[in-house]
């Protein structure tokens, strides 16, 4: 039988780590290779581009170890049942891979996961073997994402956070029914557990450098998880509200979200079409609502379609949440505190500081927001300003109408 190749390997392996959404190199020190040299060039199979918050896009080899897997889950294109091509690569072939990538400026660092082979500890150990010949023998500075395991033995699990910047343990689904139906073999309980370890982990770490300047560093860019969207039952409401639970009790840095996509030989189990890819997008929105914008998640929540459960996909959750609190609004730029104008549709993070140290110096006018935002169309209902007031804009039966049309289309609120 003829050996299969590395690159073929690559092809099949990165092409099968396409499904984890859940990379992401945002929070983290950068570090410098020897020699100072920079990297960011964005070819090459297998390369992932994620975006930190300052914009700077961040390249990544994103691929598996393994594509063969001793679970069948019935969302995964590698459950054990499934009819694909299968590869595996050595440990050496991916510190191979990741040094040569890195040493011709493809990427920046590796995100690493895996299905199981012969048990979870084995493939967790394959995993941090990895990231520990990286480090230790070849002295590599670039960022490392694992894909950790939550069955694997704890020890195993401190191992990789002192390895990688980030470690993620994926929920995979919303809700403990929908996982015993499709992932039966997963345990809700196990995958918390794994997160509350870590969380402790990170804890201990942190506490012991400002205690210890030189104390090793646990996972300094946390931890993230994943959730299918769309492959259950559960709806925006469910999301949502395991979403705030998982940054409340863990303390996550990103929860992220991903659209079931049907796979080739599916189980009968599964639903036959993909959800709208614009249901994922209002989730984001919504997550970021909660982190940035100081929303709980039962105003999110409530935001919902009371028949169906989900947020509504013609207007972002922000929207949504002004249009059934009409009475919050409108709110005057020259005096609303930040907590306020941060519900403000249309008004961004940005925007309110600039908003916040401009109006320290003069009172505001609509065209000083205007310059301060992308459109200040759909502003104009929900604000006062210096030299604009809306006339009760805010109270028109077609406001939703309005402010959820195409900026193409006719001049808003005029």
């Amino acid at each position: 039988m003829t050996q299969m190749t590395t690159r073929t390997k690559l092809e099949i392996l990165a092409d099968a780590a396409k499904y984890d959404a859940s990379c992401a190199s945002s929070g983290t020190a950068k570090r410098d290779s020897r020699g100072g040299k920079g990297v960011g060039s964005t070819e090459g199979m297998g390369i992932c581009h994620a975006y930190a918050p300052d914009g700077r896009c961040i390249s990544l080899l994103k691929i598996l170890l393994t594509n063969s897997c001793i679970f069948d889950c019935h969302y995964c294109i590698n459950r054990r049942s499934s009819d694909v091509k299968r590869a595996r690569f050595t440990v050496q072939e991916v510190v191979d891979l990741t040094l040569n990538f890195y040493r011709r400026n493809y990427i920046e660092g590796l995100f690493l996961s895996s299905g199981i082979i012969r048990s979870s500890d084995y493939t967790m150990e394959q995993m941090v073997s990895v990231a520990r010949t990286l480090r230790e023998d070849h002295d590599f500075r670039g960022y490392i994402h694992l894909k950790t395991i939550p069955d694997a033995d704890p020890d195993l699990m401190r191992q990789a956070g002192l390895h990688a910047d980030r470690l993620s343990i994926n929920v995979e689904l919303p809700t403990e029914g929908g996982l015993k139906k499709l992932a039966p073999e997963k345990d809700g309980v196990r995958i918390e557990g794994a997160m509350g370890q870590m969380k402790a982990e990170m804890d201990d770490h942190g506490d012991a450098r400002k205690k210890y300047r030189h104390a090793p560093r646990f996972a300094p860019a946390g931890q993230s998880t994943q959730m299918i969207v769309g492959a259950d039952a559960a709806d925006d409401r469910a999301i949502i509200t395991r979403a705030s639970s998982l940054y409340d009790r863990h303390r996550l840095r990103r929860v992220y979200y991903s659209a079931f996509s049907p796979i080739p030989s599916p189980s009968a189990v599964l639903p036959l079409q993909r959800p709208p890819l614009m249901r994922e997008h209002r989730l984001y929105q919504s997550d970021w609502m909660m982190r940035f914008y100081g929303y709980e998640a039962g105003e999110i929540a409530a935001a919902t379609d009371p028949a169906t459960g989900c947020l509504p996909l013609d207007i972002d959750p922000k929207l949504a949440w002004a249009l059934s609190h009409r009475g919050t609004f409108p709110v005057d730029v020259n005096r609303a505190p930040r907590e306020m104008l941060l519900r403000v549709p249309g008004l961004g993070v940005k925007a309110v500081e600039r908003i916040l140290t401009s109006r320290r110096h003069r009172r505001l006018r609509l065209d000083d927001v205007a310059r301060m935002t992308t459109s200040i169309k759909k502003l104009r209902p929900f604000l006062i300003a210096a030299d604009w007031r809306p006339s009760g804009l805010i109270d028109r039966i077609d406001l939703r109408a309005r402010v959820a049309q195409p900026r193409d289309q006719l001049e808003l609120f005029t």
